[in-house]
């Protein structure tokens, strides 16, 4: 074949090679196509040049500009603690009260503690603070420890069967792995339990065992839940009449409860949370209670 043949169905000049009568086509490369090779190798050196790229021994090659991300993040994060502090210095020195009376400052804790609640307390709590099996709703349920906001703050501070020193303690009995009640009488309290949330399960348990279970609970468990069941929070103990159950209100959870005990940990947040954040938190949780439709 002949150089400078003309293929017919493409208009394309060969180059003369064949094989098995497939004719190569002379098709040079599209200008675009160096045009953007230029473009991509000018902008990859003039980029190496003015911005912190290439490493060395002692460091980096910083740039002709002098761009340095570490020096931008740390004046912005200095510029927002400059700009916090008109309101954290507020959040800091006045009371509860005065802050949850205050309308702006209000919303300036519904902002930052969703964060807050966001990044360490929902995964326990749930991003809606309705609890889950195991941590409890602190949206509707009695606060165990009390609802006052000092209260609040401190059990955030120190936790529950924490590693705080000052932690609050907080334990149920195990009454039949440790043997201190027989397997009928842990059936009749639970019964007797169960009623106290559900009043209707009375009608169809017999009368004798509901006294039973009533003599038992007094017995044993009235120490800590008090006399009416409704909790103590001298003891950290919860509510058993009412339909916020931590760990299940049916009976199969309520016999695991008194048979195997419990002792749920709340983490001490004294290492990890400022003053400032354990203040918005607690302030939050207790705008979600008063806010919960």
């Amino acid at each position: 074949m002949a150089l400078g043949e003309r293929d017919k169905p493409s208009g394309q000049m060969t180059t003369g090679h064949e094989w098995n009568g497939i004719k190569e086509l002379n098709t040079p490369v599209p200008r675009v196509v160096y045009f953007f090779l230029i473009a991509t190798a000018t902008f990859a050196v003039t980029w190496t040049l003015l911005m912190p790229s290439w490493p060395g021994i002692n460091g980096y090659f910083r740039g002709f500009l002098g761009v340095d991300q570490r020096v931008a993040v740390t004046q912005t994060v200095d510029q927002a603690k400059v700009d916090r502090a008109s309101w954290t210095t507020r959040i800091d020195q006045e009371d509860f009260a005065a802050i949850q009376a205050d309308k702006d400052l209000m919303n300036i804790v519904r902002q930052t503690g969703a964060a807050l609640f966001g990044d360490n307390c929902a995964a326990c709590h749930g991003t809606d603070a309705q609890g889950r099996p195991g941590f409890p709703n602190l949206v509707a349920a009695p606060i165990m420890w009390g609802d006052d906001p000092k209260i609040v703050a401190e059990t955030i501070r120190i936790g529950i069967n924490g590693t705080s020193p000052d932690t609050r303690f907080a334990q149920m009995l195990a009454f039949g792995k440790d043997q201190m009640l027989a397997r009928e009488d842990i059936d009749a309290v639970v019964a007797y339990v169960q009623t106290l949330s559900q009043p209707d399960l009375a009608a169809t348990i017999d009368a004798d065992a509901l006294l039973a279970g009533a003599t038992l609970f007094a017995d044993n468990c009235a120490g800590c839940h008090g006399e009416d069941a409704k909790g103590m929070t001298d003891t950290g103990a919860p509510n058993l009449t009412d339909a916020y159950w931590t760990y299940g209100g049916d009976r199969a959870n309520i016999r695991h409860s008194v048979y195997d005990g419990r002792g749920g940990t709340m983490p001490s947040w004294e290492a990890r949370l400022t003053p400032t954040d354990i203040k918005l938190l607690t302030l939050y949780v207790l705008d979600l209670r008063a806010t919960r439709p």
